[in-house]
């Protein structure tokens, strides 16, 4: 994976990309999850996240303290220790990662903590989940980190031009 390049064409999509968000408000939540869900079942079947891990090299997930116990629990370490050395609170009160990329992220792209991983990782990038509606922003920012979802909205983009 061209991440360079992926950069700079997702940057340069962002606001078509806004304009096809926009749209996607006006469609029935039902009918815009199953779009989602459809597309991003067929994107991650030509995508491998191992080729990429953009998500892991250049953002943090929330840490919710069900995650920070476990992985605590697996690094042998209190919460509060897991807390002091790996994250801090962002603006919103949310616990992310000091630094990126992710110390968890090995040379191969794979997880050392996969298993354990925090719950906003399993979930990620969030395009086959109900209630797209409640997070097209979120979803759109993810244009810029990771390819399926900057693919699945080039897709939606061409199908409102039609």
């Amino acid at each position: 994976m061209d991440l360079e390049n992926f950069t700079k064409k997702s940057k340069a999509e962002y606001s078509n990309n806004k304009k096809t968000k926009d749209r996607l408000k006006n469609i029935k939540s039902k009918n815009l999850d199953q779009m989602f869900e459809k597309s991003h079942d067929l994107k991650f079947e030509k995508i491998d996240c191992l080729s990429c891990a953009n998500c892991c090299k250049t953002t943090s997930p929330i840490f919710i303290q069900t995650d920070i116990d476990r992985l605590a629990k697996l690094f042998r370490m209190k919460s509060s220790e897991f807390i002091d050395t790996y994250l801090f609170r962002d603006d919103d009160g949310d616990y992310v990662l000091k630094s990126s990329p992710c110390p968890f992220l090995n040379a191969d792209n794979t997880c050392f903590v996969y298993q354990e991983r925090p719950k906003a990782c399993r979930e990620y990038p969030h395009t086959n989940r109900k209630n797209m509606h409640g997070i097209l922003n979120l979803t759109l920012q993810n244009t810029l980190v990771c390819p399926a979802v900057f693919e699945i909205f080039q897709d939606f983009g061409k199908d409102f031009r039609k």
